[in-house]
């Protein structure tokens, strides 16, 4: 412990020494600061695991047991990134729709889990109203239901269905607005085109290829989907 001590002395000194060099032991200076923080925080472990246990056997199984708890401290904050990428992944996985915002070699992503129906489903906002989309690549543009229309701010005299769409109720007609945002995740676009279907023909708001198509990259995998913007 003294020697451990000693060592941190004399860091400190070498650091003070070299402060205007920024280098010391060919390390930056604010690394070796670091291994010196490192090393007086373990230290004083040290020093609080002896004088409390008189034991060889128990103290050697303390220091052991903190020594795992500090390199699993530390293997947290070096992989920080890819552990919450993980956590988010899960999480995606538990609340199957949610955009949950990845990492990878490609850069930043927005993930989205299957539905346990068979469906991409994402859950997004319309003019910052939260609106449960359905991911469809074979719909020209986004297409609303009528009761998300009003719920993000349409009414009846904003909409003229003059437009003949196909729907799985079979034909139907829409009407033609601008929406002043959408957002999947931390994906966002402005002004872009939408239908809205007459009431009771779409059972619910399609993300369509106007929206997908504005993206940097589309990747649509067995279990996930993957938007970059």
């Amino acid at each position: 412990m003294v020697f451990l001590l000693g060592l941190i002395g004399a860091a400190l000194a070498v650091l003070i020494y070299n402060h205007e060099t920024g280098f010391s032991f060919g390390l930056p200076n604010d690394d070796l600061a670091g291994l010196v923080h490192f090393g007086l925080l373990a230290a004083v472990i040290g020093a609080t695991v002896i004088g409390m246990h008189r034991n060889i056997g128990e103290m050697i199984r303390n220091l052991l047991i903190w020594v795992v708890i500090i390199l699993g401290l530390a293997t947290g904050w070096l992989y920080q990134d890819q552990a919450r990428d993980m956590v988010l992944r899960v999480a995606g996985g538990l609340a199957p729709g949610r955009p949950v915002t990845v990492s990878d070699e490609n850069g930043q992503a927005v993930l989205i889990r299957k539905s346990l129906n068979g469906h991409f489903e994402a859950a997004g906002a319309i003019n910052g109203k939260p609106v449960s989309f359905l991911i469809d690549t074979g719909a020209t543009s986004i297409a609303l239901s009528y009761d998300d229309a009003v719920r993000v701010g349409f009414s009846d005299d904003d909409l003229r269905y003059t437009l003949a769409i196909n729907t799985a109720n079979g034909k139907a007609r829409a009407a033609a607005v601008r929406l002043d945002t959408v957002t999947i995740g931390t994906v966002e676009r402005t002004g872009l085109r939408a239908m809205v279907a007459e009431p009771g023909r779409l059972d619910q708001s399609l993300l369509g290829m106007n929206f997908i198509s504005s993206l940097t990259a589309f990747e649509m995998r067995r279990d996930e989907v993957i938007l970059r913007d």
